[in-house]
């Protein structure tokens, strides 16, 4: 996420109002902007399993 100059505000962004869809049975996918966000969400906990940009 920091490589990609992607910043934890602009991931809170996109799991509150990215696009969503499901990936598996148990993660979600956010896109939002010029990224992804690939995470779990368990009870209240969001888990962020990779932050990509969407070329």
């Amino acid at each position: 996420m920091i490589d990609r100059g992607i910043s934890m505000k602009e991931v809170e962004l996109a799991i509150k109002g990215g696009s969503k869809f499901r990936q598996a049975p148990d993660k979600l996918v956010s896109e939002y902007g010029y990224f992804s966000v690939v995470y779990k969400k368990i009870k209240d906990v969001h888990y962020i399993i990779t932050v990509k940009p969407r070329w």
